[in-house]
């Protein structure tokens, strides 16, 4: 539940995650609530300051710098791995793509968009890529969201924008090489680095 307010955006960044306040919120005694943000804070969505107080963390451009050069490490790499396999059986990102086709709201198109990748990290058959990339998953999805929320920008266009990138790598899985396929999705990663703004608002 914590996750998911976090995600959302109905937990800002810098608010102040009081155990015994949470623990009275959700309904639950303070252990759950402690395991629950030491949890988040292994996922980067919390952190604790010096005097042990947990507070919903602030991403900042240098974050999301550091997150792009790990993606653009790992999932060009994956796409060409996983080039025969999606060449093969495709039907995994199809579903998404029409799934994301219907998303009613930009949490669920942001949800959509890292299930997508992640359907490629699986069919690359390297298990511990897939887990570096799966380590990094909790701080993607708080950044897209807060980037589009940042940028406010429609549902609809962000849903459109985000079908049309991934079918064109759909059809490069469907019709490319492995090289061509990792070098298509050096070129979407490489088109995520347009989406830092000199300041992101929560």
């Amino acid at each position: 539940m914590l996750r998911a307010r976090i995600l959302d955006g109905d937990l800002k960044p810098g608010v102040l995650l009081a155990e015994s306040a949470v623990a009275v919120d959700l309904g639950v005694s303070r252990v759950p609530v402690r395991e629950a943000l030491f949890t988040l804070e292994s996922e980067g969505l919390v952190e604790f300051s010096a005097t042990g107080r947990a507070y919903v963390k602030a991403l900042s451009p240098h974050d999301f710098d550091e997150l792009y050069v790990l993606r653009l490490a790992l999932e060009p790499v994956a796409a060409r791995l996983a080039a025969p396999a999606l060449h093969e059986d495709a039907s995994a990102l199809e579903k998404n793509i029409d799934a994301t086709r219907r998303a009613s709201s930009l949490i669920k198109v942001t949800h959509l968009d890292l299930d997508f990748h992640e359907i490629i990290l699986e069919a690359c058959g390297n298990a511990r890529l897939l887990k570096l990339w799966r380590s990094l998953r909790s701080e993607l999805e708080l950044w897209l969201g807060r980037l589009h929320r940042s940028k406010q920008i429609q549902t609809r266009v962000t849903r459109e924008e985000t079908v049309s990138t991934h079918h064109h790598l759909l059809e490069c899985f469907r019709t490319g090489s492995p090289a061509v396929c990792e070098r298509k999705m050096r070129e979407h990663i490489l088109g995520w680095r347009e989406w830092l703004p000199m300041e992101v608002q929560p």
